[in-house]
């Protein structure tokens, strides 16, 4: 792990904002686009959050903290969601330690239970998470639900 990358809950104030919106808006992953949608709209509420990983100032991954999700049935909150890290820092520890401030800040906000929608297995069992459910998407494809209790 390199210890040059910190994760940071960023604030609507934060000039990190609009560089978040651009680096969504850019990467590789077909919900880019729509991250950083959320983010030029402004639409995160209340306890709500984007979080960003830096590598020496320089935004190499994100996730969202958010009340809902890509599901017409959202019976679980709040989510973990969009965890994204570009391709030339994977493997590096960055997604644990998104997950892991989202975490933090979870407890913060009270939160007993934190849920991640995801279409792997084997993957967030890794940071303490359990299956615990399926849920169809907006899209019509079915979603693993993984929980953990923080």
């Amino acid at each position: 792990m390199n210890p040059n990358i910190n994760v940071q809950r960023i604030a609507f104030d934060s000039p990190l904002w609009l560089q978040l919106a651009h680096y969504a808006e850019h990467c590789s992953w077909l919900a880019g686009p729509h991250i950083a949608g959320m983010l030029r709209e402004q639409s995160f509420t209340d306890w709500e959050a984007p979080f960003a990983a830096l590598l020496d100032g320089e935004i190499i991954g994100y996730c969202t903290f958010l009340k809902t999700d890509y599901y017409p049935d959202n019976r679980y909150w709040p989510w973990i969601s969009s965890i994204f890290v570009g391709e030339s820092h994977r493997s590096q520890g960055v997604c644990g330690l998104l997950i892991e401030a989202a975490i933090s800040y979870a407890k913060t906000c009270g939160f007993k239970t934190v849920y991640i929608p995801s279409d792997m297995t084997g993957f967030y069992e890794r940071y303490g998470f359990v299956k615990i459910d399926e849920l169809t998407n907006y899209g019509g494809d079915t979603d693993n639900i993984f929980a953990r209790a923080i």
